[in-house]
């Protein structure tokens, strides 16, 4: 029997998963295991910023080891937001049909891997949300971190235009195809803002949002990452993206 065509019904879609790391060594292994383990036919692709930890060589013998991962080296601390959009730009130029991104550190947990696949059937991008019922954070969130979580949202939800609930979280599915419409060299944000950004791009190529709920636990291994002076640099991008919308200077900005 002839195999199947690459886009008939019998064929798996082409999935991407991206993971960015720094200072990840003592994740990423377990990490790479457990999404195997709840999407086995994924490709893997690990984003390092030179971690001074080891995580770059760990990502290299996961390479050499298993089949489908790939890892790119970058020079220095980059940014989460460039780091996501370099994986992107690797799906949309490898042809994949679905490109998945989720932290490197435990806190979204691969078993929710399933149900945002199983909300592509009719999504163009599916969240993992912590803010629709059934969704949970565990308790080292502090009120401090919820704090600042909600009001971005809020605050995104506003300027942006956007009616999705969790838009800073980066437990996420998109149709790849969708991201393709967009001009991704006008992508502003290299750091949190880009959560909120992509999907303000994808809101304007027409994407059909969906969210599902997670729990977003407490990270396994190593330190956050998160400071204030990148969350205030995110505020500050929505809100130059914001005013860009209301002037309809963002429109016909896409390919």
């Amino acid at each position: 029997m002839s195999n199947p065509a690459p886009h008939s019904p019998e064929a798996p879609a082409r999935l991407l998963v991206s993971l960015a790391t720094y200072n990840e060594s003592g994740n990423l292994r377990d990490l790479v295991t457990e999404i195997r383990k709840f999407a086995p036919h994924a490709a893997i692709l690990v984003i390092d910023d030179n971690s001074p930890d080891g995580t770059g060589r760990i990502a290299d013998e996961l390479k050499a080891s298993l089949p489908d991962v790939h890892v790119i080296h970058r020079a220095g601390k980059l940014g989460l937001g460039s780091a996501t959009l370099e994986a992107v730009k690797f799906a949309v130029n490898h042809g994949y049909d679905l490109f998945l991104n989720l932290d490197a550190d435990f806190s979204h947990p691969p078993r929710f891997i399933p149900a945002l696949l199983d909300g592509m059937r009719d999504h163009d991008v599916m969240i993992g949300s912590r803010y629709v019922p059934g969704g949970a954070v565990d308790g080292e969130f502090n009120f401090k971190r919820k704090f600042m979580s909600s009001g971005i949202n809020w605050y995104a939800r506003l300027l942006l235009g956007l009616k999705t609930k969790d838009n800073s979280g980066s437990y996420r599915c998109y149709r790849v195809a969708k991201l393709a419409e967009i001009d991704l060299e006008q992508i502003r944000s290299r750091g949190y803002s880009f959560q909120e950004e992509i999907l303000f791009w994808c809101r304007m190529v027409g994407c059909r949002m969906g969210e599902t709920p997670i729990r977003f636990e407490n990270r396994r291994a190593g330190v956050s990452k998160i400071n204030k002076r990148e969350a205030i640099a995110a505020l500050g991008i929505i809100l130059q993206l914001g005013v860009a919308r209301a002037l309809g200077q963002t429109r016909g900005k896409t390919k």
